[in-house]
């Protein structure tokens, strides 16, 4: 019996005969090494897909951690800031994230602001301002929204504003109600 599973070990499932190991010297079957490579790139690309969706919907920019930048950032996409920033950064609409290697000495006005590395500076959110757990934010808050993570820093003022900071409008049409009524 152990002939009849040694020979059954010699041979895949498909019952091609195994070698102990492929050398450069030796003409072996090319075949079987291409159905494995196919595979190999699908794998990463799920792991990266899923790091993209998790960026605001629409394009992002990126400020890297070699990068030093010194004046005013004004745009209309979001912003990921992991060099060193100083000055201003006016992003209305959007959402600006300082990395954690990030460091940054200027004022930020966004709709959204995620703080993982260094901020000093005054921040101004129209929805919400995050500071990580790693995250460090010295200066005034004002924002509808804010939250804090244990073991963040954070020292300054907060300004909480109510979502809808422009109720002139809703008024008017309320008026009109109780003429038609």
């Amino acid at each position: 019996m152990a002939p009849a599973l040694a020979n059954q070990s010699d041979q895949d499932r498909k019952g091609i005969p195994l070698s102990a190991m492929w050398k450069p010297t030796q003409s072996g079957p090319a075949a079987p090494t291409p159905t494995p490579e196919p595979a190999r790139p699908a794998t990463p690309a799920p792991t990266f897909e899923p790091a993209r969706p998790a960026a605001p919907a629409g394009e992002q920019a990126s400020i890297g951690k070699g990068l030093f930048i010194k004046g005013e950032i004004t745009g209309s996409e979001s912003l990921f800031i992991d060099g060193k920033v100083e000055g201003s950064v006016n992003l209305p609409g959007n959402r600006v994230t300082v990395g954690r290697n990030g460091q940054v000495s200027a004022s930020i006005n966004a709709r959204e602001i995620v703080v993982l590395g260094k901020v000093r500076g005054n921040v101004n959110a129209t929805d919400r301002v995050d500071i990580r757990a790693e995250g460090s934010l010295t200066g005034d808050v004002a924002a509808a929204r804010i939250s804090i993570e244990d073991g963040a820093f954070f020292k300054g003022g907060i300004d909480i504003k109510k979502p809808d900071s422009k109720p002139a409008p809703t008024p008017a049409p309320a008026a009109e109600a109780p003429k038609t009524a």
